[in-house]
Order: C-alpha cells, then structure tokens, then sequence
C-alpha cells in the first residue's frame, strides 16, 4: 500500500513538474512593449529574445514621415505618423484595425495602460483612447507642443509639453493632480523609480520630483539643452545632453558619478539603455553607439555606423536594436558591439525600436513601419514552441493515469 500511494506522489510531482514547464514556455513566448522604452524606468531591457534575422515580416504604409517609436500590447502595435493620426495594427498581420487623427504632426510615442492608449500632439493636446476601438475617452490641453512619450504608472500620466513643464493627469478622468514648472521646454519622457520622477528639461537641468505631489526632490545642472529621457537602474540615472556629454547621477542624491564626452557637434539627443552593467547610448552625430560600464564611465565598446543616432535601444537578451539616419536598424552583440546584422529601409531612422514576441517593431522616413524577425517555418521549431501549454497539461494526465493503473495492478497482485 505504501508504494500504491509513493506511486501517486511519484505522479503528482511529475503533473507539477510539467505543468511548471509548461507555464515558463508560456511566459517565454509571450512579450509586450507598452510604452518608450519598454518600460517606466525607460531601460530599453527586456530578457525576452529578439530577432535572430532581418526578415520582412509585413510593412504598414502611412502617408507621412514616422518619428514616434511603436507600443506593442495585447497584439496590437499603436504607432503615429506626421501624416496625424495614431494607427493600431495588428502585430502579426501588419493589417490597420483602426486610426484615429491626432490634430497634428507628432513626434509623441503611445503608451499603453489598463486597456486604454495616451498620446501627445503638436496641437497641444494628450490623448486617451481605447485601445480597441480608437474612440476618445478624454484630451488634456496644454500651452503648447506635446513632443514628450507619456509614462502611465499608478494610475497618472506623466509627460512634458513645450510650455516648460511636466503634466501629472489622472490616467482615467483626465482631470490634473499636478504640474510643475522648469525654465524651458520639456521634450524629454519620464522616468520613474521608487516614487520618483526623472526628467530634463531646455533649462540645461535634470530633475527629480515626488511622483505623488510634485515637490521637487533634487536638480542637476548640465551645460545644455536636454531632450533624452533618463534612464533610472541600480540607484542610479543616465542621461544625455546637448552639450555632447552622458551623465550618471546618483538617483537619491543627483550627485554626479560620472560624465563622458561622446562625438561632436554639441548634441547628444539619443536617450541611453540599460542592461546588465552597461550603459547604452548614442553619440550625438559621430555616428557611433556606445557602451559603457555603468559605474565608471568607461567605453567597453563603440559600433560605428553610417549615420547619427537618435533613436533609444532596445536591449533584448543578448543583443541591442538602434536606428541610424544612415537609412538602417542595426542589431549587434549586446557584449561585444559586432554586427549581427543590419536593416535597410528608404528613409532616416528616428523611430525607437520596440521588441514583442521575438519581432522588432520601428517606423521610417520614408512613411513606413517595419515588422522584421524570423520568417516562421525558416528554421526548425524547438520542442518549447511545438508543443502548447495545453499538450503538456494533456501528457502530464496521461502520465499519472499509466502511474496510477500500474499501482492499482500491484495492488491486486498482492492481494
């Protein structure tokens, strides 16, 4: 009888085993990217895995040049166009499920939050949306442009305009909890990070405010405009200047750690990533991505590519996205900055990338937005993506049933 019931235990271990095994092939296999940057301390990290080739999966014409960067939800890649309007698209497909007209041009990436989507415009407004169905739920004016990647996190909305300050709304009435003013422009995205908020400013200076209430925590000072959004890791934030310099401050204090010149022509407009140890950045218009070491500020490796780069890179597992005004999206070695490969589209490339389920989403100069990863059927499938979540369920029953019968059958022999 002992080992009748060692037998069931045996089986039911096996059941959990399998069913764990299942849940993490599951999670493996999923991926979102809901704002810029991929996520509210704007890292461009994600453990996930990218895409190995630069295969056309579709492309979606607009009818104007794309600066903002795609937001991937639910299936759903959320992008704007100069042509006004903010598209939903369905990720696998590349097939428009909705648009919805901005009002103006703009440079504003979407974020996605709790079903709905926000979004800034040149005509001085933030937008909510539903995320099905492109209906307006609310807008919220401003004194001016809305050039700022919204942040969702608590419930609020955070972004900049160009009347010099930073918006916190309400993320489902619309209706204002604070605002706080700087001295310039405020193009650059939030950051947030244990109840903080991080931002620059055209005032030449960092800020780090209470995300609940606006009091201002701590400002830092560089020797010029900033419009990279800041990146919050390890108690620490990184952020790029027009005065051709990367910063990194201490996150509680703004005390400066370290700064590196990078490039030339006095702007660096790219915003850095984050992963692993490593700082990921653009370098003004020298043409060159950077990585250096996070505590030090010292270069670990430079990629020289066509163009200056804009855009913030995704760094998914063990590689790192960016785009260049060369007309290309490179994807190179996250360790060692060599080439895996390259994209080539018709036009500058100021679209952030953005990473879900192993595709690499981006927009172009030359109107388009790009789906590129692995062709499926080009490679052969890995047991993890053969079989479902539910299959395993289905053997893992099968397995106690054998389990359970045989033990049964010695049971009765005994007897």
């Amino acid at each position: 009888m002992k080992k009748f019931y060692g037998s069931v235990i045996v089986a039911i271990l096996c059941l959990l085993f399998v069913s764990s095994f299942a849940l993490t092939v599951n999670a493996q296999t999923t991926g979102s990217w809901p704002m810029f940057h991929g996520n509210m301390s704007h890292t461009g990290y994600s453990n996930g895995s990218g895409p190995s080739s630069n295969q056309t999966l579709w492309v979606f014409k607009t009818n104007g040049e794309i600066w903002s960067s795609p937001a991937v939800a639910d299936g759903i890649v959320y992008v704007a166009s100069f042509d006004k309007n903010l598209y939903a698209i369905n990720a696998t497909t590349g097939t428009e499920i909705w648009s919805y007209p901005l009002g103006g041009i703009t440079f504003s990436s979407p974020a996605v939050a709790n079903d709905l989507v926000y979004i800034g415009s040149n005509n001085n407004n933030l937008y909510s949306l539903d995320a099905s169905t492109g209906a307006l739920v609310w807008k919220y004016t401003t004194g001016n442009a809305v050039q700022s990647n919204p942040t969702v996190s608590g419930g609020i909305v955070y972004f900049g305009s160009s009347d010099d300050k930073l918006y916190a709304v309400n993320a489902v009435s619309g209706l204002s909890v604070w605002n706080f003013t700087t001295g310039g422009n405020v193009i650059s995205s939030v950051a947030l990070s244990n109840g903080k908020v991080y931002f620059g400013s055209y005032d030449h200076k960092i800020y780090a405010l209470d995300a609940a209430t606006g009091a201002e925590k701590w400002n830092f000072t560089t020797g010029s405009v900033i419009q990279s959004s800041p990146v919050v890791a390890d108690g620490n934030v990184y952020v790029g200047s027009f005065d051709n310099q990367t910063y990194a401050l201490n996150a509680e204090t703004g005390a400066l750690i370290w700064k590196v010149p990078t490039g030339y022509d006095q702007c660096v407009q790219a915003s850095p990533g984050y992963a692993n140890g490593l700082v990921y950045t653009g370098g003004s218009f020298d043409n060159n991505v950077y990585a250096f070491d996070a505590s030090t500020g010292a270069t670990k490796w430079h990629f020289t590519t066509g163009g200056g780069i804009f855009t913030a890179p995704a760094i998914v597992g063990k590689a790192e996205y960016v785009g260049s005004l060369d007309n290309r999206t490179y994807a190179l070695n996250a360790r060692t900055g060599t080439l895996i490969w390259s994209y080539q589209t018709g036009g500058n490339v100021y679209s952030s990338p953005a990473v879900a389920n192993g595709v690499l989403y981006f927009g172009s100069y030359d109107h388009n937005i790009y789906a590129v990863g692995q062709k499926p059927g080009n490679t052969a499938p890995s047991t993890s993506t053969v079989l479902s979540t539910v299959d395993y369920y289905l053997i893992a029953i099968v397995v106690l049933i054998v389990v359970i019968a045989l033990a049964i059958m010695v049971l009765r022999k005994r007897r």
